[in-house]
């Protein structure tokens, strides 16, 4: 008949008696606790056809090697769970934040991307068919939402946003030379327009209530300008404006390492985080999408 014997019961016997002593014939069980994401015990057994001159000693530390081994596994698989849920997570948070956002653009727009294009403003730039008044109606609610982000980030009023002053990506002053440009060309100005309006209120309201969301603002407007917006902006260039390049897509030294420069303040910032104020983060980046995607419809307004 099988006799079961757990670890608990295995060391108090131990302890009392050093003598050899030969176990029954059968399986010998141990009780193993496993990781934190399975805090319940589990049976393991060591084979029931052991040399019946094997002591307690051996029985015990065979079974405490099993319960180990099956530790690692429970281990390795929690990091390779941990691993799909958040790629990028040992590159730097910001590592997180570009893959959530590069998830969140057409194929056509990355390679990476997996959403499907509703809009024209979500497929290639080569395809758009812009017009100057919307193009227009797009600076001027850029600059307004860049106006916002530059003041959020002077005033501070979460400290760390003093990580952010003079990052050298700021662009509310070049928006500002072009749209005098343009005027010198006889072209009228337009008011500030619901989409950039929506914008600067909802990124006001979140730099008070919500400091991880408006990071993931920051981050997204910044570098996607730098990356799509340039694409943009050569594009309009030669359509529009006989291929003169606004200061808006310009930028006092190298922009590659502007941006890793500001990769290392948002992951140094970030070191500091919960996991779920990185989720919160990570989560605002859908409507930040939203809401520059609204702006950028104007182009063909």
């Amino acid at each position: 008949m099988t006799s079961l014997t757990s670890i608990s019961q295995l060391r108090p016997l131990f302890m009392k008696s050093q003598l050899k002593q030969s176990i029954p014939q059968g399986a010998v069980s141990v009780s193993s606790s496993l990781s934190p994401r399975n805090p319940s015990s589990k049976l393991i057994t060591v084979p029931a056809n052991l040399p019946s001159s094997l002591g307690i000693r051996e029985v015990t530390k065979m079974a405490l090697k099993v319960a180990a081994a099956m530790e690692a596994s429970a281990a390795t698989a929690d990091a390779e769970e941990r691993k799909k849920r958040y790629p990028g997570e040992r590159k730097g948070f910001v590592e997180e934040m570009r893959f959530v956002a590069m998830k969140l653009h057409t194929k056509e727009q990355a390679k990476e991307g997996e959403k499907v294009a509703e809009g024209p403003e979500e497929q290639s730039p080569a395809k758009w068919e812009p017009t100057l008044d919307g193009y227009l109606k797009f600076l001027v609610d850029s600059k307004l939402v860049f106006d916002t982000l530059e003041m959020i980030v002077e005033k501070a009023p979460v400290p760390y946003y003093k990580e952010f002053r003079n990052t050298g990506l700021e662009r509310s002053q070049a928006l500002a030379q072009d749209l005098k440009w343009f005027e010198g060309q006889g072209y009228a100005i337009p008011e500030p327009s619901e989409p950039g309006l929506t914008y600067a209120s909802h990124l006001e309201e979140l730099a008070v209530e919500d400091p991880q969301a408006f990071i993931c603002h920051f981050y997204n407007i910044y570098f996607a300008h730098s990356a799509g917006g340039r694409m943009i902006g050569r594009m309009v260039a030669e359509k529009m404006l006989n291929k003169k390049q606004l200061e808006f897509y310009k930028w006092d030294g190298d922009l590659s390492q502007l941006l890793q420069n500001v990769r290392d303040r948002i992951n140094r910032v970030a070191e500091s985080w919960t996991r779920e104020e990185k989720d919160r983060c990570l989560e605002e980046t859908e409507k930040s999408f939203k809401y520059s995607g609204g702006i950028l419809r104007l182009i063909f307004s």
